[in-house]
């Protein structure tokens, strides 16, 4: 086999990479449904590539935990049932909690103005009814708390367990609740970390969660909101 140049190997690396966060973006709209086939060769048609970055890069998603690949089968978006879905929020409801507690211990008066800004926004949106913009602007706002906190361990977690739960939800399960709930829930956040109470931001972001899993349930069970 050909040894490959330094220059060769990043840039097949940079193409790996940029492959997988495309074809993670279509999975996560919803463009390649949960538990669908992921098809090398029509992708490597579609991003006119040879099927090898294809192939590497389905290895990569299958690392974050958005793709499973069977022997002699193929790869195949994962499907996330209720049980680990329970699993996914039990931690979720634990980092929400030191999420709350490190930003209000140590957040800068830029980033609490940039929250401020996402909350008006969000705001905003559900005034307006649009469920189609206001979904990202959530989870922008849950990203950015995240990202606030410094942390990159906790942050690379956090993400592929959101990422997981986005699979659960794209089955075509509503988590419910509408948006004015969760906005006032988000303004609630805002206040309690720019008043600096560590104890109350971080009970009032396991919260938002433990309310985010009962209207889970609830849609699992085809209960009323």
């Amino acid at each position: 086999m050909e040894k490959l140049s330094p220059l060769q190997l990043v840039q097949s690396n940079s193409l790996t990479m940029i492959i997988q966060e495309e074809v993670e973006k279509m999975i996560l709209r919803g463009e390649i449904s949960v538990g669908g086939r992921l098809n090398e060769s029509e992708l490597a048609q579609h991003f006119g590539i040879s099927r090898g970055p294809i192939r590497e890069a389905f290895r990569g998603l299958e690392e974050s935990g958005l793709v499973r690949q069977e022997k002699n089968r193929g790869a195949f978006v994962r499907e996330i049932s209720v049980a680990e879905a329970d699993e996914i929020y039990d931690l979720r409801e634990a980092m929400e909690d030191l999420i709350g507690r490190k930003l209000a211990q140590h957040i800068s008066e830029e980033q609490l103005a940039e929250l401020k800004r996402q909350v008006e926004h969000m705001e905003e949106v559900a005034a307006s009814k649009d469920v189609a913009l206001y979904h990202p602007l959530n989870l922008q706002f849950h990203d950015t708390l995240v990202s606030f906190t410094g942390n990159s361990k906790l942050v690379a977690v956090y993400r592929k367990l959101t990422k997981e739960l986005l699979l659960f939800r794209l089955r075509g399960l509503s988590a419910g609740g509408g948006m004015d709930v969760s906005s006032k829930e988000h303004r609630e956040i805002y206040n309690t970390i720019a008043a600096r109470d560590a104890a109350e931001a971080g009970a009032m972001l396991r919260r938002h969660s433990e309310l985010s899993r009962a209207r889970m349930h609830r849609a699992v069970d085809g209960a009323p909101n």
